[in-house]
């Protein structure tokens, strides 16, 4: 038993003795969107507000997107890599440095000597330039996305974007362990002093693949 079942199992001990209510249906008039847009310019909006977010953003086609990894990866020049279980082995044939597997990294320390993860996205968000992550097998435990500097984002286009947060809650599974990331990790104090990386990767890179 782990520690969402306990809670959950405190919380029905708690309610068994309080008569069920009625069943009331949630309303769900609001906007969908903000506005009718093409797949194309989806996209475009997706980019410029990651952009915004302090977010570098790539764009390639899946026979180049191997080439592209490598050249992100040698820029940072890491000498470790961690990659989840399912990602697509061709995404990584370009590149040198040794990969890790998600598994293989049993402790905290042993994750902190990886510089840099490569994942996929479960869905991505234009509107508010939010990727999420739901622990799939090509984007692993949630702790692989917030402990490495530097992570690479691949989000297939146009199939993996949605215009909305509504939209994209209808494609998530609220059981599974999501992650919604809205730029690299930041956090500013009551100065307004931005500081980078303190509870994620310092840099995220956003590679759309069409």
């Amino acid at each position: 038993m782990n520690s969402r079942d306990r809670i959950l199992g405190r919380v029905r001990r708690a309610l068994a003795d309080v008569p069920p209510g009625e069943d009331t249906p949630v309303e769900r008039d609001y906007l969908r969107e903000h506005g009718e847009r093409t797949a194309e310019e989806t996209v475009d909006l997706l980019a410029d507000n990651l952009a915004d977010y302090r977010a570098v953003v790539h764009r390639t086609d899946s026979e180049e997107l191997p080439y592209v990894i490598m050249r992100l990866l040698a820029e940072r020049g890491p000498r470790y890599v961690l990659v989840p279980p399912g990602l697509p082995p061709e995404w990584m044939s370009a590149a040198d440095p040794t990969r890790v597997h998600d598994r293989a990294v049993g402790t905290a320390r042993e994750l902190d000597k990886v510089e840099s993860v490569v994942t996929g996205c479960a869905v991505a968000i234009a509107e508010t330039g939010t990727i999420v992550l739901d622990g799939s097998p090509d984007q692993g435990r949630r702790r692989i996305s917030l402990v490495p500097d530097h992570h690479i984002c691949v989000v297939r286009v146009p199939d993996q974007v949605v215009a909305s947060v509504p939209q994209a809650l209808e494609r998530l599974d609220p059981t599974r362990p999501l992650t919604w990331i809205s730029g690299p990790s930041a956090t500013s104090d009551i100065e307004l002093d931005r500081v980078e990386g303190v509870h994620g990767p310092r840099t995220l890179e956003v590679v759309l693949v069409r």
